[in-house]
């Protein structure tokens, strides 16, 4: 295998994705598991939801398996359900999926989970199994979700397994994660030589107008593109980040072992949120706090200009979306297939756009038993305050975030979609002519 293969050519494509954070363990605060799946009801609505994919004109799904069901066991496995699901979506509807492998959390028998000195190898049988299982009807993979995000919750903040916390945590899972990945992708490109790698990060754009925070700002603009470094084999001496990784305790050996040879991913996700992405640096009690706001589509574009001409591989929206009434949905929705068109038009090889959720989904603090989860800060009337979710005695429809296509109801504890005037528009979006691949090709 050589990190130096063509990429291939892989035509636009609209898609959507299914909220699938799926951590195995016990949490703090709940005692229960989080997996989205079950918050959601998808795990018995599942054959309808995939109609709704094709109801609304997608030819693709972001699709997570939740790994601590597929294999609950060192060695065991349990392929039942994902056998039926995956024939159904791909054999029986025709959609394409990309394989969501890791969602922030692991299986409770990876004792330390993403720290755990066993996780790369563990995370790299479980990909090379779904590769090799679904090889013919899956060929497109994420190794796991949001390598910054999984080491904000888990790694700087202890929200997540393994409750790591501060810098020093946050570059542990960093390591971890970046590790587990490099051998998710080996073992998937031993079982399908020819599979298509799809890398997806968290996107942040940071700003500020404290003359203090300049330099902690810059920190942070660097640190978005850490994990995606490591993976790519670009964490050397020379590189900005090396002596704060050591001065935290990783090891010169651990970082020169990302250096060994790995196959390069064949396209790079973004995950943008406008509303939440962007975040400006305020000075709050002597602690610097990210106050989210909107950035709209001069995020978006910053935020995909910016992988592209740092790593030269293709790239897709991998997630995005806004909450609120259906209305605002649909601005959003026409206002990144008008920037993607642009951005296509002006030669940057964007090839997809994922909408974000399908149908809303459930907070994380309902998994938390109501914690306070959110890394972000808001700014409401010029009032800047953290997000505060409701008590659990609320009930779950109150954790309800309106973000989908569809919208969700609680009616006497069953959960049910119903349609909004944004699914038309996203319907609409997919027919966009300049969204073509003829066209790109012709650029």
């Amino acid at each position: 295998m050589t990190s130096n293969r063509p990429t291939p050519d892989i035509p636009f494509f609209w898609a959507v994705g299914i909220e699938d954070t799926n951590i195995g363990w016990p949490l703090r605060g709940s005692g229960e598991p989080l997996d989205e799946y079950a918050s959601t009801d998808h795990y018995s609505q599942w054959r309808q939801d995939f109609d709704r994919v094709v109801e609304v004109g997608a030819t693709t799904v972001r699709y997570g398996l939740p790994w601590y069901r597929l294999n609950p066991a060192p060695g065991q496995w349990d392929w039942t359900w994902a056998d039926e699901v995956i024939r159904y979506a791909v054999v029986d509807l025709g959609l394409d999926l990309i394989i969501d492998l890791v969602h922030y959390g692991t299986p409770s028998w990876i004792e330390g989970s993403f720290t755990d000195p066993g996780y790369p190898a563990a995370v790299a049988e479980y990909a090379g199994a779904v590769a090799a299982r679904y090889d013919g009807l899956v060929d497109k993979f994420t190794p796991l979700n949001e390598p910054l995000v999984t080491a904000s919750f888990t790694g700087a903040r202890a929200i997540w397994p393994p409750y790591e916390s501060g810098d020093a945590g946050w570059a542990r899972v960093v390591v971890g994660v970046s590790a587990g990945i490099q051998a998710a992708i080996k073992a998937i490109k031993h079982a399908q030589p020819s599979a298509i790698i799809a890398h997806v990060e968290a996107t942040h754009v940071w700003e500020t107008e404290d003359p203090e925070l300049v330099a902690h700002r810059d920190a942070l603009r660097l640190r978005n593109f850490l994990p995606t470094d490591l993976i790519l084999g670009h964490v050397t001496a020379d590189h900005a980040l090396y002596p704060w990784l050591i001065d935290l305790g990783i090891g010169a050996d651990v970082l020169a072992g990302f250096q060994e040879p790995c196959p390069k991913p064949d396209l790079i996700g973004v995950n943008f949120y406008p509303e939440l992405s962007c975040r400006e640096l305020v000075n709050i009690d002597g602690k610097p706090i990210g106050v989210a706001f909107n950035g709209w589509d001069a995020g978006l574009r910053q935020v995909i200009e910016e992988f592209w001409e740092r790593y030269e591989v293709p790239v897709f929206i991998s997630e995005t979306g806004v909450e609120g009434e259906p209305a605002h949905l649909s601005s959003w929705i026409e206002t990144v297939a008008s920037t993607a068109a642009s951005m296509r038009s002006d030669g940057i090889p964007l090839r997809g756009i994922t909408w974000w959720p399908l149908f809303d989904f459930v907070d994380w603090s309902w998994g938390s038993g109501g914690g306070v989860v959110e890394e972000f800060y808001t700014r409401i009337d010029g009032v800047i305050s953290p997000v505060i979710p409701p008590p659990p005695s609320a009930g779950i429809a109150a954790y309800f975030r309106r973000m989908g296509l569809w919208t969700l109801r609680e009616d006497a504890g069953s959960i049910t979609r119903v349609r909004t005037s944004a699914a038309l528009t996203f319907a609409a979006a997919t027919k966009t002519p300049s969204l073509t691949h003829d066209e790109e090709r012709a650029s």
